[in-house]
């Protein structure tokens, strides 16, 4: 997470607080007195800054937008000329950071939007934006290798979904397992379909 100038305030404290406790116990069993226990703040500090818990949960997902797109936009991927290689080295650094619980490794706004996308509104479109912005990591990337490396009938923007799709769906069976080396197969599987649809060995 990328270090903020100065001491956290009770509102990033609590934001925090919400990405792990988010992806540990999902959104319906996290409490208030959870995220303001986690976070060493009061439940009137967290009323001050948010008006219900729906309203944490919208802020906790955009925060997470922002803090993997730092985490993305600072990646050493980057350094790669062929876009091509951009993109499998991207898909390298979503495998390696695949460690420890589930927890750990999957994603705020996928773990949120398959409790809420029925109840909550404004949380699901929340994670429709974060989603869409893990998809746009790549999807330049994609644009430009397929414009290096032509491959009839394939666009970029549906790849990048797709890619996105699998990594969630990824979480999903690696929560069920209960196994993160389900989640790190499933990845490079999705590096083999690339490498196979651009005729790149490995």
């Amino acid at each position: 997470m990328p270090a903020r100038a100065g001491k956290p305030d009770a509102r990033e404290k609590l934001l925090d607080a919400a990405l792990v406790l988010l992806r540990e116990k999902g959104y319906g069993a996290t409490t208030v007195d959870d995220l303001c226990a986690a976070a060493g703040v009061t439940k009137g500090a967290f009323f001050h800054h948010f008006r219900s818990k729906e309203e944490l949960g919208v802020a906790a997902v955009r925060h997470w937008s922002e803090v993997t797109g730092a985490l993305f936009a600072q990646a050493d991927y980057h350094r790669h000329e062929d876009p091509l290689d951009r993109v499998l080295a991207y898909l390298e650094l979503r495998r390696t950071l695949v460690r420890g619980s589930a927890g750990a490794y999957s994603c705020v706004a996928g773990t949120t939007v398959q409790e809420i996308h029925a109840t909550s509104p404004a949380i699901r479109a929340a994670a429709d934006e974060s989603i869409l912005g893990g998809a746009a990591h790549i999807e330049a990337d994609l644009a430009a290798a397929l414009a290096r490396h032509p491959v009839p009938g394939v666009d970029a923007h549906g790849l990048a979904l797709y890619v996105q799709a699998a990594i969630q769906g990824a979480f999903v069976v690696g929560k069920a397992r209960d196994d993160p080396s389900v989640v790190v197969a499933s990845i490079e599987h999705v590096e083999r379909y690339v490498r196979l649809l651009f005729g790149r060995s490995a």
